[in-house]
């Protein structure tokens, strides 16, 4: 309700677009390229041996991709979710030989994709309404694939900068 005088002219009424839901992805990338990026089905939960299992996947894809990279063993940052956390996904990691970085649980430091990656996406979706979770997958999917190389290893450039 309003207060209005009678000659005031009437308020607009806006329609709410209903949107598609959330999409729950987990981005894998280097300082060149998307690695993996794998979708949640709708209920599930991303545990430690979910995420395990995806670390498997990101270890084979790396042999693929970038066979001669992988020789000295992959240096990995994730932030400190609790499937990342976990001592599953922990022994997953030394099995894969992955040297993990420390990152503090609730430390104010963002990950790489949370500064860099996501607020590029986030400026190209801005306003945007879909109908569907795939339109949401392949609108993420299509501004990732057409990013150049560069844009993957400036992130990298920053912290060494920095740091």
């Amino acid at each position: 309700m309003e207060w209005q005088h009678s000659g005031s002219p009437r308020s607009k009424k806006f329609r709410v677009q209903k949107s598609a839901g959330k999409v729950l992805a987990s981005i894998f990338w280097d300082q060149d390229v998307i690695l993996l990026i794998d979708y949640l089905s709708k209920g599930q939960t991303i545990s430690a041996e979910y995420y395990s299992s995806l670390l498997v996947q990101l270890k084979d894809i790396l042999k693929k991709k970038l066979p001669g990279k992988v020789t000295k063993g992959v240096l990995f940052l994730h932030d400190s979710a609790p499937a990342h956390r976990a001592l599953a996904t922990q022994k997953k990691l030394a099995y894969l030989s992955f040297q993990y970085l420390y990152h503090p649980p609730y430390s104010p430091d963002l990950t790489p994709s949370d500064y860099h990656l996501f607020p590029g996406l986030k400026i190209q979706w801005k306003g945007r309404h879909f109908s569907s979770d795939a339109e949401v997958i392949v609108s993420a999917e299509t501004w990732l694939d057409g990013q150049p190389p560069e844009f993957f290893f400036e992130w990298l450039a920053k912290v060494r900068a920095t740091g």
